[in-house]
Parts: C-alpha cells; structure tokens; sequence
C-alpha cells in the first residue's frame, strides 16, 4: 500500500496537456469573439446530433454508473479501504459529509430548487400526464429527483473511488490518467493515451466550471434587477458580474488561505439552512412536509420508466425535452465529475468503498429530497393559488417571484445573491486548484500562475457562452457542456472497467481468497479422514 505521492516537490508543468488544453480552449475564445452567432450554430447542430444518435448511450451509461457503485459497495469488494488496512478516516463524518456536499451542487440548487419542480408541473415530461394536475405535481418531483438524487453521485462516484483507491491504495498520482493504468500498464506506446485522458479531463472540468459560473451570473443578475439595483439585465452587466466573480474565486485559490475557504463554506451551509427553514416555516408548511415521503416514493416507483426515456420513439417532442433537461444533466454532472470526484477522492482516505458509496450517494440524495420539496412545493403552492411564478421569467428569475411572496423579501433576495456568489466562488477556486493540479502532473501544490491562467479562462469561457447564447444564454450553455462531456463519458465507462480489474487484485481480496481456498480443502479432507 503506497503513501499519497509526493507532489509537494517544485510543480512541474506537462507541457503536452497544458498546452494542447490551452490551445483548444484559446481556439474556443477566439472563435467565440469573432463570430459568437456561428459558434452558438454550430453547439446547437451538435447537440442536436449527439442527443439524436448517441442520447441513448447517456441514458445507458448514466444509470450503469448507478448499478455499478452501488454493486461495489454490496460486493466483496465494499470493505476494501482507501488506504492502509488499519488505516483510520482522515476526516470526522459530519466534515466528511458537509464538504462533499458543498463541492458537488449548492449553486445548482440555489438556480434549480424552483425552477425544475415548478417546470416540470406546468409542462410534465411529454406522454406523460397533464400539466397543472394532482398527477403533475407527482410526476414533477420524481422527475427533479431522478436529476439530482442517485444519478449524479454516482457519476462523482466513479472518479472518486477510482482516484481514491489508486492513490492511497496503490501510490499513484492523483491524475485522471493514473487510473488507467491497470488497463494500460507501463508498455511502451500507452502513454500518449494517458495525455489524452487528462486534456479531456481538464477539458470536462474548464466547461463544467463555466457553466456554473454562467448559471450564477444569471441568477444574480435577476436578483439584482429584482431587487431594483440594475434596471435590465443585458450581455456588458452578465460579463462584468462574471469579471468580479472571476477575481474573486481566483483571488481565493491563489491566496491558499484553507482555513478561511472552510469557514466561508461552512458559513454558507448554514446561511441556505436558515433561509431553507424559513421559507418551510413561512411558506406551506404541510404542503411541502407531505411531498417529501410522496416524492420519494414516486421517485422509486417510476425509476426504471424515468430512466428508460429515450428518443427511440421518434418524438420530436421528447428529444426536445431531452435535450433541455435529462441529457444536459448528465452532461454537467460527467463534465464535474473530474473536479468533484478529485475532489471527494482527496477527503475520503481511510473510508471503505461502501462507506463512500453509502455516503456520497444517499446522504446528498436526502438534502436534494428535502431541498426541491421546500422550494419547488412553494412555487407549485403559489402556482395553483393563482401567482404565475412560471411565467414570470426565465428560470434564474423564478426564485426571486417566490422570495417576493414571503415575509421580507428585500433581505431573502440580498441572501439568495450572497449564497450563490459564495457557493461558486467556494467551488471554482477548488477547480481551478484541480486543473492546475492535472497540468502540472498531480501536484498538490500548483503554481500560481497556472491557477490564474485556469481561472480567467474559466470565467473568459463562461463570458463566450452566454454570447454565443443570445437572447437564450441558458441554450448556449447548455449546448457547450453537452459537447464538451461526450469524450469524457467514454472515459468513465473506462474507468468502471479498470477500476474493477484493480479491486480483483487488491491484497486482501487475495488473502480472503486463499483463506476459503484453505477452508474449502480442509473441508473436502475431513470425510477421508473419518472414514480411513
């Protein structure tokens, strides 16, 4: 069992990943200034290709990453550690718990929580039921839940056991591309294709992080038009809002200050808790208390449907809502799963992998249930009592119609806007830490001005994104993040395939299976010797 590498050597930056990811990324943004209208056409016509010819393969691999997490975590292989065999967890749960949380969706529930349920009960999935119906508010939360609940762990999962066990279990680096190497091996002529492995890596990361930031830049910007600060909401105030972003959570991964990004995410926990109970105390409070055991139950009951929902039916309509929702979910979770899973892999040493299973997935799956019935049961209370909340903007202005229909409103939008900036910061500065870490061969310690450089392109892409968009910068995003997730997909299917063939040689499982070798001979040998 080896040590966690090195890495706190000087940081050595491979040229190759960081420069061909640079280039791309650098291709990208030129392109995008000179000719956004173009870009945005062409993120559009290869969406549309990939959700018509390979949606299918999403679906499949989305859901197969769910069988396959939790089949390890009830296997043989569940006691297996992250680390040595005596070895203690490195964090205390409720730590363990808390900071897996916020690295995984807090500012996607801050944008979402109204948003989706309330989407999904004014237009249900189609061949569905009907809209605004006691059937549609069922529908509408098994739906939400089937995006946020199991599914997305389990894409984090995958990384993370996968980096985990690697590192403190076998003495790799933490490189994406380490965990290939049960597969590859050392032969000559597999390393390039480790190189490729982690340019799709810091690719997945880069666009994931812009489309978060550029999630939060509408979110925020809604708030402040809502709370009368901007009059209009145009491209010059989303780009300046993502300038200030971007220094900030720069500033706060250059300055290494752990101490103070802790506090700031703890803070921040606390702050969506208390805004959480007060719209459940001030809202409809029995409304939303009811959809919580009716969600759940939905959610299980209409599993297998939800996760057979294809385009195969030919439905231009479907595809339509594919596209939108389902498909472009996996597509931002697989393209988070290198950061998030980095991420869960560095806080998870000395835990079982059915410990991790059992956490990673069903403690964040519990929040997600609770989360979307406070928000999205108030939309739908206040939807069915006559205030259009769903027509009252795009889904980043929907939290602030509701917020407006609660007792003081100024002070809930002035922390809706708080906890989303908070929220991104906390989370961007990790991966632009991350990035720089697979440009710079694992170290966990990058330089400087590999973090800045990670930094100001994720916050130059996000601005490219919401230009390409226009006037439906959501699309825009959307679209590139799809695009920018399909090559890492295959990846992780990869990484479930070399993960399984390590665990089958790990030191314990052959200890165990020389020991019911031995059993099993002493048990064949007992009845000769009673009989001779």
């Amino acid at each position: 069992m080896g040590e966690l590498p090195a890495g706190t050597a000087r940081a050595s930056t491979d040229r190759v990943v960081f420069g061909v990811t640079a280039l791309l990324v650098l291709f990208f943004l030129g392109w995008g200034i000179a000719s956004p209208t173009t870009l945005g056409a062409f993120a559009e016509a290869g969406l549309r290709w990939a959700v018509d010819d390979i949606g299918w393969g999403y679906s499949l691999a989305a859901t197969g990453f769910v069988v396959f997490v939790g089949w390890l975590a009830l296997s043989r292989y569940g006691s297996i550690p992250l680390g040595g065999d005596d070895e203690e967890p490195e964090f205390h749960t409720l730590s363990w718990i808390a900071m897996m949380f916020i690295a995984g969706m807090g500012i996607g529930l801050m944008f979402f929580g109204v948003a989706e349920p309330l989407a999904h009960y004014v237009q249900p999935p189609p061949e569905t039921v009907d809209p605004m119906t006691a059937a549609a508010v069922r529908t509408s939360f098994a739906t939400t839940l089937f995006h946020w609940a199991l599914h997305p762990w389990a894409i984090y999962a995958v990384v993370g056991l996968t980096i985990a066990y690697g590192t403190f279990r076998r003495g790799r680096r933490q490189m994406i591309s380490s965990a290939f190497a049960p597969l590859l091996g050392q032969r000559r002529g597999v390393k390039p294709l480790g190189k490729v492995v982690d340019v799709l890596a810091l690719l997945a990361t880069l666009f994931g992080s812009a489309a978060s930031l550029g999630i939060g830049t509408l979110q925020i910007s809604s708030g402040m038009r809502s709370a009368g600060w901007i009059a209009a909401v145009s491209i010059p105030v989303l780009v300046v809002i993502i300038g200030v972003l971007t220094i900030c959570f720069v500033a706060s991964a250059v300055s290494g200050v752990s101490r103070g990004i802790q506090w700031l995410s703890g803070t921040n926990v606390v702050l969506a808790a208390l805004l959480a109970l007060f719209v459940l105390v001030t809202g409809p409070t029995v409304f939303i208390l009811s959809l919580i055991p009716t969600s759940i139950g939905n959610y299980v009951g209409d599993f297998a449907s939800m996760a057979a929902r294809t385009g195969a039916t030919g439905s231009a309509a479907l595809d339509e809502w594919l596209s939108h929702w389902t498909i472009f979910y996996w597509a931002w979770w697989i393209s988070w799963a290198p950061f998030v899973g980095t991420f869960l892999a560095r806080i998870s040493r000395g835990r079982t992998i059915r410990q991790f299973v059992g956490g990673v997935l069903l403690v964040p799956s519990a929040v997600s249930v609770v989360w979307f019935a406070i928000f999205g049961g108030s939309a739908i209370d206040l939807q069915r009592g006559g205030v259009d909340v769903a027509g009252s903007g795009g889904e980043e202005v929907q939290i602030f119609t509701v917020i407006r229909a609660l007792p003081i409103p100024t002070a809930l939008t002035v922390l809706v806007i708080v906890l989303v900036a908070i929220f991104f910061i906390t989370g961007a500065d990790s991966a632009s830490l991350v990035m720089g870490k697979f440009s710079q061969r694992g170290t966990i310690s990058p330089r400087k001005w590999m973090i800045v450089f990670w930094g100001v392109a994720t916050g130059s892409v996000a601005a490219i994104m919401l230009m390409s968009g226009g006037d439906h910068a959501l699309e825009g995003i959307q679209n590139l993040t799809f695009l920018a997730s399909v090559p890492f997909a295959l990846v992780m299917v990869l990484m479930c395939v070399s993960l399984t063939k390590d665990l089958r040689g790990d030191e314990l499982i052959h200890r165990r299976r020389r020991a019911e070798q031995v059993l099993s001979k002493l048990a064949d040998e007992e009845p000769r010797d009673e009989t001779g």
